[in-house]
């Protein structure tokens, strides 16, 4: 008796232990998700696509393999099974390891995705057999996820059979589908049971996406989804109350019909959302889900756009309560992600040979090339992106910029390293981003967002150029003078016709006058256009590049000292000077005052926004001492105008003077 109570007791106690526990697990609580504290969360996630489900386009196979089955199967027939084995386990050790989890921790995510074949879990062909290898790497997992306090989805992105017709869910065309197959949908069944037996406890899962980007016809009202979803919800709920279950809707995760209302207290609806607006109406359906049902919302997957794109995207999860979870984390040869593995030439060959480009190559080589390639998937062998980060986790609450690099002065700036921030704030590009209309970048290097940036062959050079410049384009850059001075300032461009125009402007006053870009005659054949002589103080400073007419691709800017020291107000020559008009805005007339210190041949010049000639304020002869002229703007409408003087000393001893300034009518 005495036994038999003790281990009544025990029986207790562990059960008020997973009871306790249970109290921290992410559980739905009307429209939000909360803690076990009743604290909201907003899931801020990141799906680790590629690692556990090979896609050809991250692998750059899509030309001869799409699929899981289609890649491995290329594979093996070149260097057969056992390489293969050997090749995916390197694989997927250098995909994602405890680095990698402790990298997106430190990032700002909250929790990751993990898209799952179910191969890797359960033989294909030995139903109600699972595999210990395969739950032992989700094991490991979870456990980085737990010491990062990161909540860990599980999401089924390859079913039996699977969920639609494409290589994401490793569909193979000729075997029945997950929906036209009743085995198909018990294995999927049996093994969602099995994975909630397993991590029933675990308050570091944050819940299980059943099913990944389901598209097939099952008739207006989904019923055959709603069906096997709540038959996969009732078999978890035998052994797992715990844990959030996720639905997702037909249509690639678009189309909830029949899906509501909702079959379980515990359950949230995750959308997928790419290529389209990042306003309310593009979200006005699952807003609508979300009120009718009493259920949150999570965007169980996005990305693979551009940087404004996916802070636009996140301002509007964020302003609408609405977790996200971005995709993917890794690829080879990408920018619109945080990490880029680096392609050898070794596996740019093997890839050749697939293609029907090369040839074939020997089971050594081919061995070789491949585990090289998988060790380049390290994240300290991968490039980082940190627009990227950027873009997500600061841009969409403010519109500041930040220095993407240190520009220093004395030196040279190249053009590739403007600020962080968003389109018409770092910089202007007129293709910025994909909405449904096609291509938003010609470069597809170094960075995301819409400047397009291309390798450049120039000797002096940081191995990349923005090309494809185009008219009303501009850059901007955080810059740091460190010694205050008279500087020489030239651009290195290229162009094969002529018509190119730029402006430089610092702190949003134009510094140099409109600048003709000559021909050089070719797109990587390189020169250096001088722009002139500037007295700039020491400090912290805004350089912008203004391309008021395209048509060429600019490398770098570079500035020379040519002189030290500055007047004691730090800020122009002591011999010229040409003020800020006043009133500015004006409206008709405003005076322009200048200082000359020697006689000289003055030109004053007003230029509307497109550098053509306004009218001719100046041009004869001065005395040197202090002048003003008045500038009637009547019959000229609102906007913003420029005016330009420039004094060549008549003695010839003293340097030209160059300045130009800003105006603004308003009618």
């Amino acid at each position: 008796m005495r036994r038999d109570r003790l281990s009544v007791i025990l029986l207790l106690l562990a059960f008020l232990l997973v009871e306790g526990k249970a109290q921290n697990f992410l559980h739905a609580s009307g429209t939000k998700i909360l803690n076990g504290n009743g604290e909201e969360i907003i899931l801020r996630g990141i799906g680790l696509g590629g690692w556990l489900v090979p896609e050809g386009y991250m692998l750059q196979t899509s030309g001869f393999a799409n699929s899981p089955t289609e890649i491995q199967a290329k594979i093996a027939a070149l260097i057969g099974d056992a390489n293969t084995d050997q090749f995916f386990r390197l694989y997927r050790n250098n995909y994602v390891n405890r680095r990698d989890i402790n990298r997106i921790a430190q990032w700002g995510f909250n929790s990751i995705r993990l898209p799952m074949h179910y191969a890797l879990l359960t033989p294909r062909d030995q139903p109600g057999v699972y595999l210990e290898e395969g739950f032992a790497i989700v094991d490991s997992l979870l456990s980085w996820c737990e010491a990062n306090r990161l909540y860990l989805i599980l999401d089924l992105h390859c079913a039996p059979g699977g969920q639609n017709n494409g290589n994401i869910s490793d569909y193979i065309s000729g075997s029945p589908s997950l929906w036209e197959s009743q085995l198909n949908q018990t294995r999927t069944i049996d093994l969602w049971k099995k994975l909630a037996e397993r991590y029933a406890t675990e308050e570091w899962i944050g819940g299980y996406d059943l099913l990944n980007e389901t598209n097939w016809d099952l008739g207006a009202t989904n019923l055959l989804l709603r069906s096997l979803s709540i038959g996969i919800t009732n078999a978890i709920r035998q052994v797992d109350r715990n844990h959030i279950v996720f639905i997702e809707g037909n249509r690639y995760a678009t189309d909830f019909a029949g899906l509501a209302p909702p079959w379980d207290s515990n359950m949230v609806y995750s959308f997928h959302k790419y290529w389209n607006a990042n306003d309310q109406g593009s979200i006005s359906g699952y807003l609508n889900l979300r009120s009718s049902t009493n259920r949150p919302l999570w965007l169980g997957e996005s990305g693979e756009n551009s940087n404004q794109w996916f802070s636009d995207c996140i301002a509007l999860m964020e302003n609408n309560r609405i977790g996200w979870s971005w995709w993917p984390h890794k690829k080879i040869e990408s920018v619109a992600g945080p990490l880029s593995a680096v392609k050898t030439p070794e596996y740019d060959n093997l890839l050749r040979y697939w293609n029907g480009q090369a040839a074939k190559p020997t089971v050594t080589y081919a061995v070789n090339a491949l585990n090289a390639q998988a060790m380049n998937l390290d994240i300290d062998r991968c490039e980082y992106h940190p627009d990227v980060i950027d873009a997500m986790f600061r841009q969409p609450f403010t519109d500041a910029r930040a220095p993407f690099t240190a520009n220093i002065v004395p030196g040279i700036i190249y053009a590739v390293n403007y600020d962080l921030g968003k389109n018409t704030v770092a910089y202007k590009d007129l293709d910025y981003q994909n909405t449904g209309n096609g291509s938003w970048n010609s470069g597809w290097q170094y960075r995301n967002d819409g400047v397009d940036i291309e390798k450049c062959s120039d000797a002096i050079s940081n191995g990349y150029n923005v090309g494809w410049v185009g008219s009303g384009e501009y850059l901007a850059f955080t810059v740091r003078v460190l010694q205050a001075g008279t500087y020489n300032i030239s651009l290195r461009a290229a162009a094969n016709a002529a018509g190119g125009q730029v402006l430089l402007r610092w702190n949003n006053q134009p510094l140099s006058g409109f600048i003709d870009i000559p021909v050089s005659g070719g797109w990587q054949s390189w020169r250096a256009v001088n722009l002139g002589q500037y007295p700039l103080e020491a400090g912290t400073h805004t350089l912008s590049l203004n391309f008021y007419f395209g048509g060429f691709n600019v490398n770098c800017v570079e500035f020379i000292q040519v002189s030290t020291g500055l007047e004691a107000d730090g800020s122009k020559p002591a011999t010229f000077d040409l003020a800020q008009n006043y009133p500015n805005p004006f409206n008709p007339s405003t005076v322009i005052r200048y200082a000359l210190a020697a006689t000289s041949h003055v030109t004053l010049t007003v230029y509307d926004v497109l550098g053509q000639v306004v009218q001719q304020l100046v041009d004869e002869e001065k005395a040197g001492g202090n002048h003003q002229v008045t500038f009637r703007g009547e019959g000229l409408s609102s906007g913003v105008y420029f005016y330009r003087l420039q004094a060549r000393p008549i003695d010839g001893r003293g340097r030209e003077f160059v300045q130009i300034r800003q105006l603004m009518l308003l009618r």
